[in-house]
C-alpha cells in the first residue's frame, strides 16, 4: 500500500484577540472596535476590526489617539478568551484529521492540518476547505484557508495579503509560482535578515527565490538557505502533531455590571448555540450545564443544572436555567458568564407498539424544576434507603433514567413484603411479662398470638440525636379474625409505642 502524498490545509485567523472577544458579541459587531494591551497610560492597539480599519485606527495607537475617533469600542485584551477560543479552533480542525500543529505568534492563531488520505471521507481539498471555513464561520470568527502539497508554502500564503476569497489552493509543483509575490514579512525574519535583504532591494519572496544559491548561502549561511528553500516552497517539514482537550466551555465577559435576569439569559442563549454547535458535530448531546457567574462584588455564583436525559434543545436549557435561578439569583450584579458542559450520548427511547405512553422528558424536567422552586431542591427526588437502623433510614436523590438493564437476577420465587410506613403510626400496648399480649391500632383491638423479640437498636449516642428502640415482630388477631403481622417499634427513650412496619 502507497503512503498517499503530502497535503496541508492551513486556518489562519488574523486580528485574533479581537475576534476572540467579539465572536459571541453580536452586537458589536457593526460598531469601530479595538483591543489595547499593556498598562495604562500606556495601552496601545494590539487588534482591531475592519470597521475601525476603515475609520484610519492603526496598530500601535495609544488609548488617547483612538477616543479621538468617532464612538470607537475600546476592550482590554483577555488571555481568557483567547486560550477558549484557541481551543475551540483547534477542535473544530481537529473534526478532519487527528493530525494538526498549531503555529500561532501573538496576534494571530495559525494552524496546519494534514488532510492527505482524507479525500474519502470529505471529498477533494476544495470540498474539506469550504467545509471548514463554513464549520470556523458558524463559530462567529472569520478565517482564511490555504491548501498546499508544503506545509511552509502553505503556512506562508496564508499569512500574506488579503485576497478576494477566503480559500486558496495551491496545486502540486505551482508552489514557487503562487509565493512569489508575497512580501518577505510571511516568513517571520530576524530584524538582521530583514535589515541585509532591503539593503539588497529583495521585499518579495520571488526576489529571494531568484537569488543564487551558491552566493546566498556564502554571505547568508545555511540559514539564509533554508529561507529560499521556504520561498520556492519547497522546504521540508517534521510534523509534530498535538492533540487538543474536547473541553466544552464558553465565556463571555460584559461591558458593564448586569442585573436583570432576561439580559444574563439573552447571553447564556448565545452562549448556548456554539455549546450545541460544537457538541452536535461530534454526535453529542449535552448531559450537564454548569454556569459560573463572576460577580461585581468579588465573588462567583455556580449553578448546575442536569435534566434526566441529555438534550441539545436550547429552550429547554434556558427554562431550567431561568427557574433555577430564580430560586437561586445572584447576590450581585454579573460581570462575566462562564458556561462548561458535559457531553452525553444522543440516546432515542422506543416504545412498544402496546405500551402506555411515557411523559415527554423535556416537559418532565420543567415540571421537576418549578416543584424544586416551591418546595425546596432537597425535597424532590426518589427516596434511597441507607445502610442504618435507624427508623429514618432513607435520602432523597435526584431521579435518573437507567442506562441498560438491570445486573440484579430477577428472584425465581415470591419473597415476602414488608410495607414500611411514613410517619410512624401511634399504638396503644398491653405487655404480660414484658411482653406485647394486646394492642389497638387504628381503632381496632387486636390479640398478640405470637410475638418475636425484642432486638433492641441505638445509635448517634455521641450526638443530640441519640435515639434508642425496641423492635418486635408481632402476629395478631383482631375481633373480627382477620390477622395482622406486623413489626412494632418501642422508643426507649420517649417510652412510647409505635407501628413501623407491615408484613404481606
Amino acid at each position: 500500500m502507497t503512503k498517499p502524498p503530502e497535503l496541508y490545509a492551513c486556518l489562519y485567523v488574523r486580528e485574533f484577540p479581537g475576534q476572540a472577544l467579539l465572536r459571541l458579541r453580536a452586537d458589536l459587531h457593526g460598531r469601530p472596535c479595538v483591543v489595547l494591551e499593556g498598562e495604562p497610560p500606556s495601552e496601545r492597539v494590539c487588534s482591531l476590526n475592519s470597521k475601525a480599519r476603515l475609520q484610519g485606527i492603526r496598530h500601535g495607537m495609544t488609548r488617547v489617539e483612538v477616543e479621538t475617533f468617532p464612538d470607537p469600542v475600546i476592550l482590554s485584551r483577555s488571555p481568557t478568551a483567547e486560550s477558549g477560543a484557541k481551543s475551540i479552533l483547534l477542535e473544530c480542525a481537529g473534526a478532519f484529521s487527528p493530525r494538526i500543529e498549531e503555529c500561532s505568534n501573538d496576534l494571530a492563531f495559525l494552524c496546519v492540518i494534514d488532510i492527505a488520505g482524507t479525500r474519502g471521507l470529505f471529498g477533494p481539498p476544495a470540498m474539506l476547505a469550504q467545509s471548514l471555513l463554513q464549520r470556523v464561520r458558524s463559530l462567529g470568527i472569520s478565517a482564511r484557508i490555504t491548501v498546499s502539497h508544503n506545509f511552509h508554502a502553505a503556512a506562508s500564503l496564508a499569512r500574506g495579503p488579503l485576497s478576494k476569497s477566503a480559500i486558496q489552493i495551491i496545486s502540486l509543483n505551482e508552489e514557487a509560482d503562487a509565493l512569489s509575490p508575497l512580501p518577505l514579512t510571511v516568513l517571520d525574519l530576524t530584524e538582521a535578515q530583514a535589515e541585509t535583504f532591503a539593503l539588497w532591494g529583495i521585499r518579495s519572496l520571488g526576489a529571494l527565490a531568484a537569488l543564487p544559491e551558491k552566493e546566498l548561502i556564502a554571505r547568508t549561511g545555511q540559514e539564509g538557505r533554508r529561507l529560499r528553500e521556504l520561498a520556492l516552497g519547497i522546504h521540508p517539514h517534521l510534523f509534530q502533531p498535538i492533540e487538543p482537550p474536547y473541553i466544552l466551555e464558553e465565556r463571555i465577559e460584559f461591558d458593564a455590571p448586569v442585573e436583570p435576569l432576561d439580559s444574563l439569559l439573552l447571553a447564556v442563549g448565545v452562549i448556548l448555540d456554539q455549546l450545541i454547535l460544537r457538541a452536535t458535530a461530534r454526535v453529542f448531546s449535552l448531559s450537564a450545564l454548569t454556569v459560573t457567574l463572576t460577580l461585581d462584588d468579588g465573588g462567583l455564583h455556580t449553578r448546575t443544572i442536569r435534566p434526566a436525559q441529555p438534550s441539545t434543545d436550547k429552550q429547554l436549557w434556558i427554562k431550567l436555567l431561568h427557574l433555577d435561578m430564580q430560586a437561586h439569583p445572584p447576590s450581585a450584579a454579573i460581570l462575566a458568564v462562564t458556561a462548561s458542559a458535559e457531553p452525553g450520548s444522543t440516546t432515542k427511547i422506543q416504545l412498544g407498539l402496546f405500551s402506555p405512553q411515557l411523559p415527554e422528558a423535556d416537559r418532565l424536567d420543567v415540571t421537576l424544576a418549578r416543584i424544586r422552586a416551591i418546595v425546596g431542591e432537597n425535597n424532590v427526588g426518589r427516596a434511597v434507603l441507607q445502610d442504618s437502623h435507624s427508623t429514618e433510614p432513607f435520602r432523597m436523590e435526584a431521579f435518573t433514567v437507567p442506562s441498560g438493564e438491570s445486573d440484579v437476577a430477577a428472584a425465581e420465587q415470591a419473597r415476602a413484603s414488608i410495607r414500611k410506613l411514613r410517619p410512624l403510626e401511634s399504638a396503644s400496648v398491653t405487655l404480660q411479662n414484658l411482653r406485647p399480649s394486646m394492642f389497638f391500632f387504628r381503632e381496632q383491638r387486636y390479640v398478640v398470638e405470637r410475638a418475636y423479640g425484642p432486638w433492641i437498636v441505638g445509635g448517634d449516642w455521641w450526638a443530640q440525636t441519640l435515639w434508642g428502640c425496641e423492635q418486635w415482630d408481632l402476629i395478631a388477631r383482631s375481633q373480627d379474625g382477620s390477622m395482622l403481622y406486623c413489626c412494632m417499634m418501642r422508643d426507649l427513650l420517649e417510652h412510647k409505642w409505635q407501628m413501623a412496619a407491615l408484613y404481606d
